[in-house]
């Protein structure tokens, strides 16, 4: 088992943020930062920042900080980015036109190659470039093209059978905002995006802080 297999998920889920922080320092042409110049950015301690890429083998030098572009390109390349991702998106709705039509993802390595769906209202049309096919077809496409995610943007009474199509296809990952736990094989890693938990968890601070 390497080193990064035992790093836990909840230290994994800070490195987007730092990385989308230094990416930023990048762009302001910050070549240098400290801990606790990061910390004070991120909202996380100095202490947890350290621990947190002492995971990966550190980076920092004491006396220096770290160098903010070599920083942010290690991060990356944990984070796979260095890798290119072939994607399709079922449910050719709001939010999957949103996510197909939203550049950063392929500025990142993640390519949207299609977008599939049952509506024959919407089969044909394209969102940047981007056409809506039919999910007659979402088979034969996947293997073709070798796409790796599968994304999920349909209601949840029909995201378990999306997710199978997906597996049996020969998806290694799927991004999943059906409100839905699937039930996939050890093998595929899932990503769940709950938006409405997202949202209760906002009308839960609002509640604590304003209903006194």
């Amino acid at each position: 088992m390497n080193r990064e297999s035992q790093v836990s998920v909840t230290v994994i889920r800070r490195l987007p943020k730092y990385h989308r922080y230094l990416t930023e320092l990048i762009e302001k042409g910050i070549s240098r930062i400290s801990s606790q110049e990061l910390s004070v950015l991120t909202g996380f301690t100095a202490s947890q920042i350290r621990q947190d890429l002492n995971n990966f083998g550190g980076f920092g030098q004491q006396g220096y900080g770290y160098n903010v572009e070599d920083l942010q390109k290690e991060l990356g390349k944990i984070l796979g980015l260095d890798t290119r991702y072939n994607a399709v998106v079922v449910g050719a709705g709001n939010l999957g036109q949103a996510i197909a039509n939203y550049k950063g993802f392929e500025d990142a390595g993640f390519k949207v190659l299609s977008l599939f769906d049952r509506n024959p209202r919407v089969i044909g049309l394209k969102i940047r470039d981007i056409e809506i096919r039919d999910m007659e077809h979402i088979e034969e496409f996947i293997k073709e093209h070798n796409v790796e995610i599968g994304i999920i943007t349909t209601p949840k009474d029909s995201a378990q059978q999306i997710a199978d199509i997906y597996i049996r296809s020969g998806i290694k990952g799927i991004w999943n905002f059906a409100p839905t736990d699937l039930q996939v094989p050890d093998d595929i890693v899932v990503e769940n995006v709950r938006l409405n938990e997202s949202l209760f968890i906002l009308s839960y601070f609002l509640k604590t802080k304003f209903d006194k």
